[in-house]
């Protein structure tokens, strides 16, 4: 009899909690729609050299690339982007570059930065009155976000520095392959190659490598992988603050960043509650 009451109780406080619980739900109402996120990997196409393996691109300036670059932007267009967010910072309240209020074919003649060509050229095609920039760079007290010399020096002491030059190796030869690239292919064809998630963009095999590189006090591929993991989220957290879940017109995101960055924005924009991750590689098939 003690068994059966119990067995009773039990299946009634189930019976409550699982009424309370579609009760609540009932309150809740839908789930806000998600904010759509869709991440295009670039090359630098001015040839900035701030990267530790760099690679020469092509300009993008001349009549055929430009008639490339149009195939991508309206690619682009057909994801109906509400936002377009690029890699630069702004100190503005909502995150706006003043520079694209000034953006006109002038501007696309004479800029080779992808954010000109692909990030205010798409904006433009998609009718925005503004482009965000959402980059974070160390301030002065903040910490290094790419704390590449530190290993090195580390590397260097503990006898690892073959391993530090193994593994800028494989990725200068794909850099190399890439600028070999150019020569027989379009724009559109080389985000791809740039976007594919089984490339050396879409992976960690060089972070997570350069983890061996350290002892018990001094980790310092640890501390490159915290400080690259650090910058990216500071910079989803960017997009957090202009594009919201539940808007009345739902947020639909393209953000056009270095290629070094796919990894993590697209982890971010596939596991933060309330936003989605969208494959661009569709979209970047129609630009070939």
């Amino acid at each position: 009899m003690m068994r059966q009451a119990i067995t009773a109780v039990a299946l009634m406080i189930g019976l409550f909690a699982g009424s309370a619980m579609a009760q609540t739900g009932a309150k809740r109402g839908p789930a806000p729609e998600p904010v759509q996120v869709m991440v295009l990997g670039t090359y630098h196409f001015g040839n900035p050299g701030l990267d530790i393996n760099n690679m020469k691109a092509d300009s993008v300036l001349t009549p055929q690339r430009q008639r490339e670059l149009e195939r991508v932007a309206d690619a682009l267009a057909k994801f109906r982007p509400t936002h377009v967010m690029v890699e630069m910072q702004s100190r503005e309240p909502d995150l706006a570059i003043g520079e694209y209020r000034r953006f006109d074919a002038k501007m696309l003649a004479s800029d080779a930065n992808e954010i000109v060509q692909i990030g205010y050229r798409t904006a433009q095609r998609a009718g925005l009155a503004a482009v965000q920039g959402i980059d974070e760079q160390p301030g002065d007290g903040e910490p290094d976000y790419f704390p590449y010399d530190k290993l090195e020096a580390t590397a260097g002491r503990l006898g690892k520095t073959p391993l530090l030059q193994a593994l800028n190796a494989d990725t200068a030869a794909w850099l190399k392959d890439f600028e070999a690239a150019q020569k027989t292919s379009s724009v559109g064809q080389l985000l791809l190659r740039m976007n594919d998630p089984g490339g050396l963009q879409g992976g960690m095999d060089y972070y997570y490598s350069a983890l061996a590189i350290g002892d018990r006090d001094d980790q310092a591929g640890a501390d490159l992988n915290a400080m690259w993991y650090l910058r990216n989220a500071k910079i989803f957290s960017k997009l957090m603050l202009i594009a919201k879940p539940g808007a009345k017109q739902p947020a639909r995101v393209l953000v056009v960043y270095g290629g070094g960055h796919l990894f993590w924005l697209k982890h971010f924009a596939r596991h933060t509650p309330g936003y989605v991750d969208v494959d661009v590689m569709p979209y970047l098939k129609r630009a070939r």
